[in-house]
């Protein structure tokens, strides 16, 4: 990119020149070269013109200077270093925009926000009133608490079929032979506080046979206040069939509140309060309230009693199998007009039903006419697709915390720490997968938003603007987000440092560039058109110096080459090092890394990047040299003979990463003898058999497709057909169940990166290179050349092979799965994933990404 198409950014970002370390950029030596300047333009101060107060004063003075310079120069440079690394980006947020504020932002207030729980509610506000529902199991013969999502519950199925990512949700969860049917609604209505009100129902069902044993169940429904405040009781009134007001309070947002309970079945209540301010641990206070009072009185109930000034709240509700009941939290009591018994009434019973029956149409109806499915598949594939959009929308979580960026190696704090902490930040954001996975990844939200931004532009944005708002001055975003103590709870605590060093794929512009085409094409209402130019207005700082971090910062050695940065030179235990900010974790780059090496997944993100940057300066008429310098390095990147010249290989037929590399590595078991043990133990270690030279890597896989996804080759070019013929052939990555990541061909094919490492990119089929590809095939069928018709055959066959096997596994399994076997295509991995797995939907309704701008191509 041209120099003068990069000064805007670092205008903003930088006011100094940076020449400090690789791991933090700093601003001292600028500092101390200002100094040196200012003082060489002085004359000496001759001694004889100074009276003896004014030369003590003076000498005093410098006394003073030369302590404060001697006591800066031994502090650590990383002690500067390290605040600019957690400074925010110095420009207005993108949500503080009007159109987020108001009816918008109240319109969101409440919402199934708790994705990490099997069923949670709470307010996008930091200190929210939080509710949830845990219930009973039995595994190996004991008891169990459900609660928080986990693999080792084993549950059959669990996770929405519908949701609208606003006011409605249902869900189905199955747990040896029960099954919970958990609906959600809000309203907001005459006299409702700040948010509205919102209501569960809740039916209890056996899944086995009427003629079973009655079984009895035992549910937990709880309401915490997260910022401490005591909640109140009536322990006189726990009588659901008058709808019982079970709890109640107030709240500085929306004022008094109420919580009712209401059934027609016969059921019992008992209830605990708990005074604490960690709500991670809900489920072993809840359990260890149990155990107690049945130690005690013998019953599996809990003990009616309560902590002083309780912030948790905790009613256990038991009934003979089946079931239903009713929970209404309204908002806005305490005032004449609050109609509190009024809007209970229409939150429950018959009322409640006739609503969610009403939403459920209404989802149903969207989920076709907005993904165009009408014909296009059979009512399996609905179904399915409408789990998966409805899991993906209802995983949707709000956050609120503090990341923790990793310091140098060599650096610690006093206090040990080897972190420093971001500032206090709020993130609303898709997840990839409940159980897994429940918080948000910067480049899994790219793939997110392709689904969620056809279906609610504005919840898009306002995810959009939200990561953005997480960049630092340098244009960097922490590519996972562990914030606060429910998310910190689900990660180990080696892996919650985030490193300002490594990037991650910028799949924001993928969506970014649907918006800008549709913005171009007039697909957008008048409305949708003038917020998303608001949108992209008050963005485009950010994504400025986003682009302009990954150009300074993940540049190679020549002109237009990117490597991922931040890959272990020192490891001697992976195979192949890995390269987790490309997202494609043990994917196989060059054996040996080094700053020769040429990745050309980066490469083809950077052109997606600069082009979605140029076609965006062109829609908001930005003058000078912003849209010029994208445009010219857009230009350069999608230059199909560089492209040849740097990643091709003739003889394979097939785009390769480079780099410093040789194909003779293994993992060979060594004896260690660890320090101060008289044992022999033994682990896998790395071995070099040759010395690796500069050269091409010849891995074909995901990688090889890059420019075939990106569309960068002509339609009319021969390599255009050997991309096919890689795509195609059963030797390398076609099955019948989607291309696998990696080629049968590799000698890394299904190989484990360490004794603890299983393949992971390595075979496996993943969904959405799958779409990226189907994307391209799609593309090159309809634009003129020899090879249209065998890219049409190749893109049908591939999209049957992907919906075949997603709609049998979910219905085989009950859930959509985070990749799939290359061999017989059963789900593999996290489960259930709704993250970018959901794009069947749109391989379902043939809905694909914009292609590059037509200038550059």
């Amino acid at each position: 990119m041209t120099g003068s198409s990069r000064r805007p950014a670092r205008s903003r970002i930088k006011p100094t020149a940076n020449t400090g370390s690789d791991d933090y950029p700093s601003d001292r030596k600028s500092i101390q070269r200002s100094r040196n300047d200012r003082s060489r333009g002085h004359d000496a101060i001759r001694v004889m013109d100074v009276n003896p107060k004014t030369l003590l004063l003076f000498g005093s003075f410098a006394f003073l200077i030369v302590i404060s310079v001697i006591y800066y120069s031994m502090k650590p440079v990383e002690e500067v270093q390290k605040l600019r690394v957690i400074t925010p980006f110095p420009a207005p947020k993108v949500m503080d925009l009007p159109q987020f504020q108001g009816e918008h932002k109240e319109s969101l207030y409440w919402g199934t926000y708790r994705p990490h729980v099997y069923f949670g509610v709470r307010a996008r506000t930091p200190q929210s009133l939080i509710a949830g529902l845990m219930w009973i199991g039995v595994k190996d013969g004991s008891y169990v608490m459900r609660h928080v999502c986990q693999d080792s519950d084993e549950l059959s199925t669990y996770g929405w079929t519908h949701h609208n990512g606003r006011d409605y949700g249902h869900q189905v969860l199955v747990d040896q032979g029960m099954s919970l049917m958990t609906s959600f609604l809000k309203t907001k209505g005459s006299g409702s506080g700040y948010g509205g009100d919102w209501a569960v129902h809740i039916n209890v069902q056996n899944e086995k046979s009427q003629l079973e044993e009655e079984r009895t169940a035992h549910i937990f429904f709880y309401l915490a206040d997260e910022g401490g405040k005591a909640l109140s009781i009536d322990k006189e009134r726990l009588d659901i069939r008058d709808g019982s007001r079970l709890t109640f309070g107030s709240h500085e947002d929306f004022g008094g509140w109420e919580l009712h309970l209401v059934s027609a079945d016969n059921l019992e209540v008992h209830y605990s309060g708990f005074r604490t301010p960690h709500m991670h641990n809900l489920t072993e206070l809840v359990q260890g309230s149990l155990a107690d009072h049945a130690r005690r009185v013998h019953l599996l109930q809990l003990p009616d009693a309560s902590d002083v000034s309780p912030n948790i709240l905790v009613f256990q509700i038991s009934g003979k199998i089946p079931f239903q009941t009713d929970i209404a939290f309204v908002s806005g009591t305490g005032l004449e007009s609050s109609r509190v018994e009024e809007r209970v009434k229409s939150l429950t019973g018959s009322l409640l039903t006739s609503q969610l029956n009403e939403k459920q149409k209404e989802f149903e109806e969207k989920y076709r006419s907005c993904f165009n499915l009408t014909e296009k598949v059979d009512s399996e594939s609905m179904i399915v697709g409408m789990a998966a959009i409805g899991n993906l929308l209802g995983g949707i979580g709000y956050f609120y915390g503090q990341s923790k960026i990793a310091l140098p190696r060599d650096l610690s704090l006093n206090n040990g720490d080897n972190f420093v902490p971001y500032w206090p930040a709020e993130l609303y954001t898709a997840v990839p997968s409940r159980p897994f996975f429940p918080r948000g990844f910067l480049w899994d939200e790219g793939f997110h938003q392709l689904l969620i931004w056809r279906w609610d532009i504005r919840i898009c944005l306002d995810i959009i603007g939200h990561w953005l708002d997480l960049m630092n001055i340098d244009g960097w975003i922490p590519r996972e987000q562990i914030l606060g103590a429910e998310a910190l709870s689900k990660v180990p605590k080696e892996f919650v440092p985030q490193h300002p060093t490594n990037g991650n794929p910028p799949t924001l512009f993928l969506v970014l560039r649907d918006l800008v085409h549709g913005m171009i094409g007039n697909k957008f209402t008048t409305t949708e058109s003038n917020e998303i130019s608001s949108f992209l207005e008050r963005a485009f700082v950010r994504l400025e110096a986003w682009f302009q971090w990954f150009n300074a910062t993940q540049s190679g050695k020549d002109t237009s080459t990117f490597y991922w940065h931040g890959r272990d030179k020192q490891t001697t235990r992976e195979l192949n090092p890995k390269s987790l900010s490309s997202g494609l974790d043990d994917y196989p780059r060059a054996s040996h890394p080094s700053e020769d090496e040429r990745h050309l997944d980066l490469r083809c993100w950077m052109l997606l990047a600069a082009d979605c940057m140029s076609s965006m300066a062109e829609l908001l008429e930005k003058k000078n040299d912003f849209g010029k310098g994208y445009h010219t390095m857009a230009q350069r990147l999608s230059d199909f003979d560089i492209l040849n010249r740097m990643h091709f290989d003739d003889v394979y037929g097939a785009y390769f990463d480079f780099g410093n590399h040789t194909e003779k590595v293994r993992l060979s078991w060594q004896e260690t003898n660890p320090s101060g043990s008289s044992y022999a133990s033994r682990e896998l270690v790395r071995e070099v058999l040759e010395k690796p030279q500069l050269r091409l890597v010849p891995h074909i896989g995901y990688i090889s497709l890059f420019p075939f996804m990106m569309r960068i080759i002509p339609p009319e070019s021969w390599i255009l057909e050997k991309q096919l013929d890689l795509i195609s052939n059963r030797g390398t990555l076609w099955t019948d169940y989607g291309l696998r990541s990696l080629a049968k061909t590799s000698s890394l094919y299904m190989k484990r990166n360490t004794e603890h490492d299983p393949p992971y990119w390595r075979g496996p089929i993943w969904m959405n290179m799958n779409y990226m590809i189907l994307s391209a095939l799609h593309h090159y069928s309809s634009e003129d050349g020899p090879y249209r018709a065998r890219a049409r055959t190749v893109y049908k066959e591939l999209r049957e092979n992907l919906i075949r096997n997603v709609v049998k596994n979910y219905f085989q399994t009950g859930f959509l799965w985070e990749q799939y076997d290359q061999k017989k295509g059963k789900g593999k991995g996290a489960h259930p994933f709704t993250g970018w797995t959901s794009l069947i939907v749109l391989v379902m309704g043939e809905s694909f990404c914009e292609d590059l701008s037509h200038s550059i191509r």
